[in-house]
């Protein structure tokens, strides 16, 4: 601040006064309302206040020139604003690790179809800080009277007063168990979370070079020379909307008349995020084992050892995630986006499906990633595809639910046609085939009264973990293999996770590799039930269901007929 600009200035100082604690309340704020939604120790609710109260006390106290002091904490400010957001979205929780990789593995299409859906809690953000902000600049422009000294003075003996009572609860936080500084005092908490975040982007980044010397050692027994194994993988498709899973609506009707369909009721994914669910699903990476992933490759170069032709289709934006990584390692990867301007439908990959099956030689794995229903689910497909009607939707909000729900089982129906299209295409090439489906994770809904929406929370919910999973095989798959069809139609009703896809991939290719684990596989007759099923939590860490879960979530569980395990 220049001298001259402060002289400039014609108030009186209570401007300045006043602002001085504004700015602190603005500060503070995320941690009040991490005092309503987050569930810690008393003596930890005090501490989240008083110690970061304290600090920012202080940080404002440092300097006469106040509103220079605001401009330059607007790092605070942005993580406050932030994590309010993702308060009003998902009702608990801070700024995860997988949020952060989240910015960086979402597309801008993407990032603006949700903010879009939420906005009011972007205008309420907007609101709260930006006339904050713009004010400070404004008198930094136009020139104000610095605090008085002896003011001064006196917040910092404040601030040192509530340093020493917030040192004194959190002393009393730490001594319970249930208490962790890195992960309940904000925004140390979310500091944290963005570390461990670059590191894992930093691992994401080496991978080619971590797994470079990586070999399954695979041989296929298959003797069927043009056999085909597919892999659909759907996105944001939750069980609790597909006929297949007892959903009262219409919305399967193709597959529910196809022949060789199996349909697993009872399966979660390990994950509530596509960055590492998607990995799930074509690794050997498991929650229990997820850091596998960084010196392993994919199910494309599993099975190109041997001896499959691998294609791999997508119409996921590139995110320079892993998911791009193993999509690039299949002999023939095709990324749909990468040609295509605006917004293409999952239809236009049906095309592309038919031509790889026609000019593909011998035995070829097809791996195929869907968009399926990401929000906004309306834009998925066409409006004469829009069979539940009303589905347009210009907000998202509780009292809108039922509008939404259509738009979101428009999106089911859809995706039932291309997977049923894809089955006819397979029966009308006459090679043995064998489809398996699963989605990355589900969705929440406004379905209770905690008011969730959309995927990817700090904490899951069965809306966001419980996904569809079908598989079919053609009537020469079944005739060569009677007993992988009969494992597979003997495990229908069985818990399983995700974490089986990978597995039981290998074992429908007939492939043999130390890396097989058949004991997932849900083609083989070493499956068993898992005795707990586990989530990988945002830091990578397998916990048990009753660990991630609420109440409200083991009774939709109940409702819809899955093991409480």
């Amino acid at each position: 601040m220049e001298k001259s600009a402060i002289r400039q200035s014609s108030a009186k100082g209570w401007e300045e006064v006043l602002a001085f604690y504004f700015y602190l309340l603005t500060l503070i704020l995320p941690n009040i309302v991490l005092c309503l939604t987050e569930s810690i120790v008393p003596p930890g609710k005090a501490a989240l206040i008083l110690v970061p109260l304290a600090l920012y006390w202080l940080l404002m106290s440092l300097s006469r020139l106040v509103h220079r002091t605001y401009l330059l904490l607007l790092p605070l400010l942005f993580l406050g604003a932030f994590n309010i957001v993702l308060s009003y979205l998902f009702g608990k929780g801070v700024i995860a690790v997988d949020m952060w990789l989240n910015l960086a593995t979402t597309s801008g299409a993407e990032a603006g179809e949700m903010l879009s859906q939420i906005y009011p809690s972007v205008v309420a953000v907007v609101v709260i800080y930006v006339p904050a902000l713009s004010y400070a600049a404004w008198r930094v422009i136009r020139g104000y009277r610095p605090l008085a000294r002896r003011f001064l003075v006196r917040q910092r003996i404040v601030a040192a007063l509530l340093g020493v009572a917030g040192l004194g609860v959190l002393g009393g936080a730490l001594s319970q168990p249930r208490y962790s500084f890195l992960n309940d005092m904000f925004p140390v908490n979310v500091c944290y979370n963005l570390t461990l975040a670059v590191q894992r982007q930093v691992a994401s980044t080496r991978y080619p070079q971590t797994s470079a010397n990586f070999r399954y050692e695979a041989v296929s027994a298959d003797t069927l020379p043009d056999e085909v194994i597919v892999m659909v993988v759907g996105e944001t498709s939750r069980a609790a909307n597909w006929q297949l899973c007892g959903y009262s609506r219409p919305t399967n009707p193709e597959l529910s008349r196809l022949d060789g369909v199996v349909s697993y009721s009872d399966c979660l994914s390990q994950s509530n995020t596509t960055h590492k669910s998607v990995p799930i699903l074509l690794t050997p990476a498991t929650a229990e084992d997820y850091d596998v992933l960084y010196r392993s490759k994919g199910v494309c170069r599993a099975f190109a050892e041997a001896g499959f032709h691998t294609v791999f289709l997508s119409n996921e934006p590139r995110n320079h995630s892993f998911n791009d990584r193993l999509g690039e390692e299949a002999a023939d990867a095709l990324f749909l986006r990468d040609t295509y301007e605006g917004d293409p439908m999952d239809t236009l990959l049906l095309p592309l499906i038919r031509q790889k099956l026609q000019s593909s030689r011998g035995r070829t794995l097809l791996v195929v990633h869907t968009y399926g229903s990401h929000s906004t689910y309306s834009d998925r497909y066409t409006r004469r595809q829009a069979y539940f009607q009303p589905d347009k939707v210009v907000k998202a909000t509780r009292d809108n639910r039922h509008i939404l729900i259509n738009a979101y089982d428009n999106t089911i129906r859809l995706t039932d046609r291309f997977l049923a299209s894809v089955v006819r295409d397979l029966q009308a090439s006459g090679r043995p085939a064998a489809l398996l489906y699963t989605s990355d994770h589900g969705e929440d809904i406004y379905d209770d009264r905690r008011n969730l929406y959309l995927h990817a929370s700090p904490t899951p919910s069965y809306y966001q973990l419980h996904v569809p999973l079908v598989a079919w095989t053609s009537p020469s798959y079944a005739a060569a293999y009677p007993q992988r069809v009969a494992q597979l139609r003997a495990h229908r009703s069985k818990a399983v996770q995700t974490d089986c896809i990978f597995p039981t991939l290998l074992t429908l290719g007939g492939i043999a590799t130390p890396y097989g684990q058949p004991g997932l596989s849900l083609a083989s007759p070493a499956f068993k039930e898992k005795p707990l099923r586990h989530y990988l939590t945002d830091h990578n860490r397998a916990v048990p269901l009753s660990e991630c879960f609420e109440e409200l979530d083991f009774q939709a569980m109940r409702t819809h007929g899955l093991k409480e395990k």
